[in-house]
């Protein structure tokens, strides 16, 4: 938000020169757009590493100097957004259009590079990786930094162009000992024979630097969730529409499946802190969709449809809403050999 700094959720409409965004009441988009984003003379950053609990996020700044920060559900959608975006920027010079798809694609690290600057920008205080501390299975690792994280960072700080040459280059870094894994994830992934695939771009496999050798275990009893059933592999994520148990209104949420152990928990996307607020283990569970002509005693307010419910084995009803027909097929099939 531009006048209140808070976090909301919106449905974007890509055009060829504007994005338009839109809000969402009771599961369905409002027929006028909120607002409008003009895409002449933007200047798009992505990754956009500003929020450092929020590494999903897209950058575009307007030739009035206007910021916008938009944050997508997973990496694969914010980089084809943001390679829509910047096609809509330049669709007026179609050789620059060329030479991005080229650049994305192409495998070309930078010459002479040194991984000792690489490196030293990594530590530095202000721009450098930022280290957190993470669970894995049960224990907390400090000053570590996921994957998917270094890759961002690396693009960011145009020491690689695409994915595919970052994680290269975090393969070389691990390689000559400036990097090490941490935890299950990463460790497994290192015996591999192929250099390529020793390193992850996952947030879920943990690294940190190699003189940093403190792994520090806390108590269970600091932390405020259950670890076991948030160290689970994640399977699918994505923003939904739930029903609330007490007022029976609709609201937009991150769902995150995990599998081993099976959990589905969901976030409030308008919330700072990456905490759920909710969720429930899959043991048990039954899920269907439902029809679209009828809507069950159940369900209250506006309802789009593409309704699928979810029934605990406590017999608690959660009743959720998709965007289309294929996503809500797309769910229940991931959710369904969980239960």
């Amino acid at each position: 938000g531009h006048v209140v700094r808070n976090w909301k959720v919106r449905w974007f409409v890509l055009l060829q020169d504007k994005l338009l965004y839109y809000k969402i009441e009771g599961g369905k988009k409002e027929p006028s757009p909120k607002g409008r984003i003009l895409l002449d003379g933007c200047t798009i950053t992505c990754p956009c590493l500003e929020y450092e609990n929020r590494p999903l996020l897209i950058k575009l700044k307007t030739k009035t100097n206007t910021d916008y920060f938009l944050e997508c559900c997973s990496r694969e959608e914010r980089d084809s957004w943001a390679l829509d975006i910047t096609g809509a920027i330049h669709a007026g010079h179609p050789v620059q259009v060329q030479e991005l798809h080229r650049m994305k694609n192409s495998f070309k690290l930078l010459e002479n590079i040194s991984l000792h600057h690489i490196v030293e920008r990594m530590y530095d205080s202000s721009t450098g990786i930022k280290l957190t501390r993470n669970l894995e299975q049960g224990n907390r690792y400090k000053e570590t930094f996921t994957g998917s994280a270094l890759v961002d960072w690396l693009i960011s700080n145009s020491f690689a162009v695409s994915r595919f040459e970052a994680v290269t280059l975090a393969s070389m870094l691990m390689e000559e000992n400036f990097i090490r894994p941490v935890g299950t994830r990463s460790t497994e992934a290192t015996r591999y024979s192929d250099l390529s695939e020793q390193f992850l771009d996952d947030s879920t496999a943990l690294y940190m630097f190699a003189e940093s050798s403190n792994k520090n275990i806390s108590s269970k009893e600091e932390l405020q969730f259950n670890i076991s059933e948030l160290s689970g592999t994640i399977v699918k994520q994505g923003f939904l529409v739930k029903q609330g148990h007490k007022r029976k209104n609709w609201k937009v949420r991150k769902f995150v499946l995990r599998a081993d152990p099976a959990f589905l928990h969901y976030y409030d996307p308008t919330k700072e802190e990456n905490r759920p607020v909710g969720g429930f283990s899959l043991r048990g569970c039954l899920v269907s969709a439902l029809e679209d002509n009828g809507v069950p005693a159940g369900v209250k307010g506006n309802v789009q449809g593409n309704l699928f419910k979810i029934i605990t084995k406590n017999d608690i009803h959660y009743y959720i809403q998709a965007s289309s027909k294929a996503e809500r097929a797309q769910w229940i099939e991931a959710i369904k050999p969980l239960t």
